[in-house]
């Protein structure tokens, strides 16, 4: 599993059901009750087993507990598959996350994933089945091979969604929200730690969920305390202190694991305090967190950590000498603790000593230390923060689209066979109506004198034109039938190039490969813009309370890589408060987009586009503004028409159809909204959307 700086690492076997104690541990010595040999009922006396191991794993005894649970198991034969997957996973966690041996984890990782080796076990199983696919891509990812652990991740997501549940999601939410806190994306990370909290709470109260979702409150407030929003991160450390204590009881014979959270929480807190300039409390808070973690089986690294800040305290408040001697301390304590960026922490608060006392040279040689040590840290990490974590999820999201799609291509032969021959129909309908229509006319013509024909003739007429007009809107229908089902194969040919455009061609081959990618998004923006023009007055509205913050800064993240592609910055301002309007998260986030999009799309390289929202009393305006090539006068009264003539190509040649703004509009007007702009070519156009509160 993932784990943050100063938040809680789970170290405990993935099995936490209640203990039927059949063994008796006293000081690390396993003695059994009885003998598992020449015992009938084996399955049973192995579960009990478990359940001893797990209570001795929980205590800190790892290396008794898995020497045990590895010389036990051969004895017991035919163990299901639950049990089995339960004794790799106890073993995958003391390598992974006690030992921290990955090398040694994947296998047992991969044997998990092999329990599930039939559709029926991966269908009956679901849950442990896409948990299985998380502990391979945590191992990956620990091991650097970032894009081979995404889609581990992605697939155990997709079994997840498959089996509707939200517990399950809740551990690719969390891993979301590790990865986007490593990446120093704090805000996206307490997004993500939030959705966890809230889908973990599907899932039944085991100790493995209580850990889990203490964590996930204080990795929250950890994110927060990153962006400087103290009070945000203090209602989120007490809400975990809250929990642990609410819970207590139900899990007390776990009360070091639980003595363990709370010291890790104390230390956060103590960040708080420390930027407060409230040293006395922050200094209690560090007393306690170390005192907690530095016992055997605790999380010691923490205490180090924890010591370390203490050290700095110290160090603000000239107390030289209470630091050098915690430092060491702590030295001591890092010889049989490795602990990386400890270790940098200490050196550069050694060198800081030796320069207060004038010791140059001393002071030089632990900088050097702390230069090396920052420099291996930072080369460590620059693989992940450099990755682009949405596009590496689009890519999957692209690539699933695709298997979907042929995996569905024979039922999309089939739709189709059956729309030519509902086709042919028609116009055999309509041919023998036209048939009708003619033969009518001459009949008229030649009976003209019986007046009771004519109004019989009449009649038939009035009913044939009828028949016509319905059988033109059932052609519509079928011809937007059509033009929807033309996007799965466009998307797919899209998605190909793409992946083709990784491998060995020849540069002209490259290039038409880019051609057939650029002409295939276009035309697939064309289908999706006509199938939204057309489908817009039959959508049904749904509106809900959203944080317009948050939606906000959430388009702007995303389409922050594509300014990047043009080498353009977008900067944002949010309200100072949250507020929630009464609207389609949807419907706005797409015209939101659109804006920003534009933005780009008319403005230079190199160039500044400035997203804003202001409070307006009982509105809240919303307003994009761009450096770019503004919007002549003969086009203003023509940008907001449907397939207007004042669409240009973008400063980079990009393609435009004309038909955003239009789309834009009419979801303003339906939220009692109203857009306009302001724009001239010296200084670039802003668009302005309001929107009412509720």
């Amino acid at each position: 599993m993932l784990s943050i700086k100063s938040s809680t690492m789970v170290k405990y076997p993935y099995r936490t059901r209640a203990v039927n104690l059949c063994f008796i541990f006293f000081i690390g010595v396993i003695a059994s009750c009885n003998k598992p040999s020449n015992i009938t009922n084996t399955n049973a006396i192995y579960s009990k087993v478990l359940d001893s191991i797990s209570l001795v794993y929980d205590h800190g005894k790892y290396k008794q507990a898995i020497s045990y649970l590895n010389s036990v198991t051969p004895k017991y034969k035919d163990l299901d598959i639950v049990q089995r997957f339960e004794y790799y996973a106890i073993n995958y966690n003391y390598n992974f996350h006690i030992k921290n041996d990955y090398k040694v984890a994947m296998p047992y990782a991969d044997s998990i994933l092999n329990l599930f080796n039939t559709p029926e076990k991966k269908l009956k199983y679901i849950v442990k089945y896409g948990q299985a696919f998380f502990f391979k891509g945590d191992v990956l990812f620990e091991l650097e091979k970032y894009n081979e652990a995404y889609s581990y991740f992605y697939r155990g997501k997709l079994i997840a969604t498959k089996g509707n549940n939200k517990c399950a999601l809740g551990d690719f939410s969390y891993r979301m929200g590790m990865i986007m806190y490593k990446q120093e994306h704090y805000r996206l990370a307490a997004a993500n730690f939030k959705n966890s909290s809230a889908e973990t709470r599907a899932c039944e109260l085991s100790f493995r969920y209580f850990y889990r979702e203490q964590e996930l409150l204080n990795n929250t407030g950890l994110s927060y305390t990153k962006i400087n929003e103290a009070d945000s991160a203090m209602m989120y450390f007490k809400k975990a202190l809250d929990f642990i204590d609410e819970n207590s009881l139900r899990f007390s014979k776990r009360k070091n694991l639980l003595d363990v959270a709370r010291g890790v929480i104390y230390g956060n807190e103590a960040n708080i305090y420390v930027k407060k300039k409230d040293f006395a409390l922050a200094k209690k808070l560090l007393k306690q967190s170390s005192g907690i973690n530095l016992r055997k089986g605790n999380d010691n690294k923490d205490a180090e950590l924890s010591e370390l800040k203490l050290a700095h305290l110290y160090y603000q408040t000239n107390r030289i000498d209470s630091m050098i001697d915690l430092l060491h301390v702590v030295r001591g304590q890092l010889d049989s603790v490795r602990n990386q960026v400890a270790e940098s922490d200490l050196d550069l608060l050694m060198a800081n000593y030796f320069i207060r006392k004038r010791d140059q040279k001393t002071a030089l040689s632990y900088y050097i230390k702390y230069d090396a040590l920052k420099d291996s840290i930072a080369i460590r990490d620059r693989g992940l923060k450099e990755a682009d974590i949405a596009q590496q999820i689009k890519h999957l999201e692209n690539a699933n689209e695709l298997f979907t799609l042929k995996k569905n291509n024979q039922q999309q032969d089939f739709y189709l066979k059956i729309a030519s021959v509902f086709g042919v129909m028609l116009l055999i309908i309509f041919l023998l109506i036209l048939l009708n229509w003619r033969k009518s006319r001459r009949n008229i013509k030649i009976l003209g004198n019986l007046n009771h024909q004519i109004n019989d003739q009449n009649y038939s007429l009035e009913h044939a034109l009828e028949e016509l007009k319905l059988s033109s809107q059932e052609k519509d229908r079928i011809l937007r039938t059509v033009a929807h089902d033309l996007r799965n194969p466009i998307g797919g040919i899209a998605s190909l190039t793409s992946a083709m455009a990784h491998d060995d061609y020849t540069d002209e081959q490259k290039e038409l490969l880019n051609l057939i990618k650029e002409t295939s998004n276009n035309s697939l923006e064309l289908i999706n813009e006509i199938l939204e023009v057309t489908n817009n007055g039959s959508t049904v509205l749904i509106k809900e309370l959203v944080e317009i913050n948050s939606l906000l800064n959430h388009s702007v993240e995303l389409l922050r890589f594509k300014a990047a592609e043009k080498t353009q910055q977008i900067k944002i301002e949010l309200l100072d408060k949250p507020v929630e309007l009464f609207i389609s998260r949807e419907k706005i986030w797409r015209v939101v987009s659109n804006l920003i999009s534009n933005a780009i799309k008319f403005s230079a390289s190199g160039t500044l586009i400035c997203v804003k929202i202001t409070d307006q009393g009982s509105e809240i305006e919303i307003s994009v503004n761009d450096q770019g090539i503004g919007i002549p006068e003969n086009l203003k009264s023509k940008v907001f028409n449907m397939f207007t003539e004042a669409k240009r190509p973008g400063t980079a040649g990009e393609k435009s159809f004309g038909l955003g703004l239009s789309i834009s509009q009419q979801i303003i007007e339906t939220h009692h909204g109203k857009i306009w702009f302001e724009s001239d070519k010296e200084n670039g156009t802003t668009f302005y959307v309001r929107l009412p509160k509720p």
